[in-house]
């Protein structure tokens, strides 16, 4: 354990070093490159593999490849990226393939401005891909929980075997401040279940009734694998029976939701007696936690709820929080991205939109500028 004054983009490759990543693939794109210069030069020594892919379509499918060979596989995009990824991306959901992509939020649509931040793919993160399907989104908002929240998202694509996605934005990529580097003996790390049958007995989708999970067996290891995008049984084989879709598609769903009181993460900042309710996340939520503290100078009885897991969203500890609360109000940098997951949580509250437009970091101004009519 030691004090580190790092940046984002490099805790996250340090948290990733420190949950066993093994194989990184990716393609050079603002505002993750950091990442990819910096594992370059670091995870050889740890007996790591750096792949510089032709576009992040290649860059998906290889760590997708990597996971099923038996190592931990990370991938590092932006928003255009990102968008290449879809249909690899549910790909990994379909053959459940444990793997972390780091998702840094610019200013867009298209090339937007690329250098600049954003929080427009909060939707996006979740639901890229065609079909419906379950994964996990993690939001850090500080250096400190890029490295954390990395850690916890390999372990959370190793227990249920899921693509996880930790979202962050180009501030917090390329902001500094120090933190506390713990090795792997210093945090608790997850590997994916292994087989507990012979070869011969192996079914590679037959689930563990009590978390839905299938135990994994990797090529290589003796045991017969298929990773089968079409609608497969639990041997892997094509099954387009109604019966069969049906069934696969209910548990890659319920195996997150069953799950979902281990999975789900908040923050909660002054909400025991708020009855301004304020919702952020990501960068923003650091600049409305100052808010929160000069509302409450002034007697205005203000608290921050902040979500850590965006997808899924703990639910039920909002509506707690938010039982006492007079009006709702969503910040974030969109046009509601967050605010409609709210919007459909809290069904029976005053839920109010404040956007915060610009490419550029947020400050308080800008806050209090989006918040002001609506106060």
């Amino acid at each position: 354990m030691e004090v580190r004054f790092q940046s984002g983009n490099i805790a996250v490759s340090e948290g990733a070093m420190v949950a066993g990543l093994k194989f990184f693939a990716g393609y050079p794109i603002t505002p993750v490159n950091e990442i990819f210069e910096y594992l370059s030069q670091e995870l050889p020594k740890y007996g790591g593999i750096i792949y510089q892919a032709e576009d992040e379509i290649a860059a998906i499918n290889a760590i997708i490849g990597a996971s099923w060979a038996g190592v931990k596989a990370m991938t590092a995009t932006s928003g255009p990226g990102y968008s290449l990824m879809a249909e690899g991306i549910g790909y990994a959901v379909m053959v459940e393939a444990p793997i972390v992509i780091v998702y840094s939020m610019r200013a867009g649509p298209s090339t937007g401005v690329a250098t600049g931040t954003g929080q427009g793919d909060v939707i996006q993160s979740k639901w890229t891909s065609h079909g419906h399907y379950e994964l996990i989104v993690l939001a850090p908002n500080c250096v400190q929980e890029c490295f954390d929240l990395t850690i916890e998202a390999f372990n959370l694509a190793e227990k249920y075997r899921v693509p996880v996605i930790v979202l962050i934005d180009a501030v917090l990529s390329h902001m500094s401040e120090k933190y506390v580097w713990k090795s792997p003996s210093e945090v608790k790390l997850i590997t994916r279940k292994k087989p507990a049958v012979p070869p011969e007995q192996y079914k590679p989708f037959k689930p563990d009734p009590e978390d839905l999970v299938p135990p994994m067996a990797c090529y290589g290891e003796g045991y017969a694998v298929l990773a089968e995008s079409l609608s497969h049984d639990e041997r892997g084989y094509y099954d387009p029976s109604k019966e069969t879709y049906a069934k696969l598609v209910e548990r890659l769903t319920m195996k997150i939701i069953k799950n979902k009181k281990n999975i789900v993460m908040s923050e909660t900042y002054m909400t025991s007696d708020a009855n301004i309710l304020f919702i952020a996340f990501g960068s923003v939520s650091r600049v409305v936690h100052a808010i929160v503290r000069e509302l409450r100078s002034k007697g205005i009885r203000a608290g921050l709820f902040r979500p850590i897991t965006l997808w899924l969203i703990d639910d039920e500890g909002l509506r707690k929080v938010a039982s006492k609360a007079e009006k709702v109000i969503v910040v974030e940098m969109n046009y509601g991205q967050l605010y409609r997951e709210i919007m459909n949580i809290l069904r029976n509250k005053n839920v109010l939109l404040a956007p915060v437009i610009s490419p550029d970091p947020p400050t308080i101004d800008d806050v209090y500028s989006s918040i002001g009519e609506i106060l």
